[in-house]
């Protein structure tokens, strides 16, 4: 069980550097000059998280090792710490980590940053197909899964979210589970891996957090988030968070944790079995 819950409003609600994420997928960067000429799509005021993930090969994703942090989705919250030339950088609130309690630490494009939604509490709409498109006034947004944005309202088939800086969205309602922010849906052991099962196949992505791609806590981060459980950004963090499990007693949809005699865990993967006997 996680011990993050996502109803509450974060203890800098209503302070002026609480920013939320304006575009789809914002990619925290270890440096305003850690993105390559590679990367032009992932860091242009509005980024094509899809394209520039498409367009990477497997020598230019291992580039990113050291270059990217992590990826915040729209909406999720971020406290700005300095801002440079264009560039934030901020602290990852949803995103605990232990070097800092606050959350991941990186840069953004300040483009990707707006106004928060001025509400704490009422009724959610969380993404929970792979992706979806929200129309705006100038155009569609494609969402990543797991989204979490305020409701505004409900019409024939579609729902109206509330997006960072005044905007409104409209998304079909096939596309989201609708909630309350104060109350954590029920969920079971089959629902974790029908929705870590959506990413099989997806291509491995350093720091990634969207449909668009995925490292190993990624995914289970990504996958909890949407079942309104925080859990935080890394895996050597993620064990620290939740109840450890005898090896004979676990059940699909619990978590393996990978680590080398000594040495820290690495590597974090959902159950899908029970140990087999040999």
């Amino acid at each position: 069980g996680g011990r993050g819950r996502m109803s509450r409003p974060h203890h800098l609600f209503g302070d002026p550097s609480m920013r939320e994420v304006t575009v789809p997928v914002a990619t925290l960067w270890r440096s305003p000059d850690a993105p390559r000429d590679v990367d032009e799509p992932a860091v242009r005021d509005v980024p094509d998280v899809a394209a520039w993930a498409g367009a990477m090969d497997q020598e230019v994703r291992l580039g990113l090792h050291g270059r990217t942090e992590t990826q915040l989705l729209m909406g999720e919250p971020a406290r700005v710490l300095e801002e440079r030339d264009g560039w934030s950088r901020v602290a990852a609130l949803h995103q605990a980590s232990s070097v800092h309690k606050d959350g991941y630490r990186g840069w953004v494009r300040s483009a990707h940053l707006g106004d928060p939604v001025p509400l704490w509490r009422g009724a959610s709409a969380t993404v929970t197909s792979p992706t979806a498109v929200c129309e705006v006034d100038e155009g569609t947004l494609p969402l990543s899964f797991g989204t979490l944005l305020w409701l505004a309202g409900v019409g024939d088939g579609t729902a109206t979210l509330h997006l960072p800086d005044g905007r409104r969205g409209i998304v079909r309602l096939d596309d989201l589970r609708l909630g309350h922010k104060g109350q954590q849906p029920l969920f079971g052991d089959d629902d974790v891996l029908a929705a870590a099962a959506r990413f099989l196949g997806l291509r491995y992505l350093w720091g990634g957090t969207s449909a668009w791609g995925l490292d190993c806590s990624g995914l289970v981060h990504l996958v909890l988030r949407s079942l309104g459980v925080l859990l935080p950004r890394d895996a050597h963090d993620q064990v620290d968070a939740v109840e450890p499990v005898p090896l004979d007693d676990v059940r699909p949809g619990d978590l393996y944790f990978f680590a080398r005699p000594g040495r820290r865990v690495y590597h974090v993967g959902f159950v899908t079995s029970p140990v087999a006997a040999d």
